[in-house]
This record gives structure tokens, C-alpha cells and sequence, in this order.
């Protein structure tokens, strides 16, 4: 599954593993890009997801979102 995620990262897709609140964002780097042709990976961030309400889970079909059950 972990070969699977890379794979994604390698293809240009963004990956988000989060792990006890503490978000963790994995890119594949070929070549270390230099500061000035850095862009930003999202256009658009829905705030829901921003403020926390929302979380990635991984399941058969990949990674999807998933409402933060509240504590």
C-alpha cells in the first residue's frame, strides 16, 4: 500500500497522510527545484477543510476525504 502512495506522489498527485492531528504532505522531487519556480500546489482550499473538519482516509480505492469525527 505505502508502494501505492509513492507511486501517486512520483505521478504528480498530491498526497496528505495524516497521523494523530499532525499533517504530513509527501512530493516526489526529481530534481530540487530552485526557490523562484516554486508554485503552490492548491488553486483552492476549501475552508471546511482548512479549519479541520475534514481528514484523508485511506481505503481500497485510495485516499478520500472523510469528516474529523468530534471529540
Amino acid at each position: 500500500m505505502f508502494g501505492e502512495i509513492l507511486d501517486r506522489a512520483e505521478q504528480g498527485t498530491p498526497v496528505v497522510i495524516e497521523r494523530r492531528g499532525v499533517r504530513f504532505r509527501l512530493i516526489a522531487e526529481k530534481d530540487r527545484p530552485s526557490a523562484a519556480s516554486k508554485t503552490a500546489l492548491f488553486d483552492f482550499v476549501d475552508p471546511a477543510v482548512m479549519a479541520g473538519q475534514w481528514t484523508w482516509k485511506a481505503g481500497a480505492k485510495g485516499l478520500g476525504f472523510t469528516p474529523r469525527k468530534r471529540r
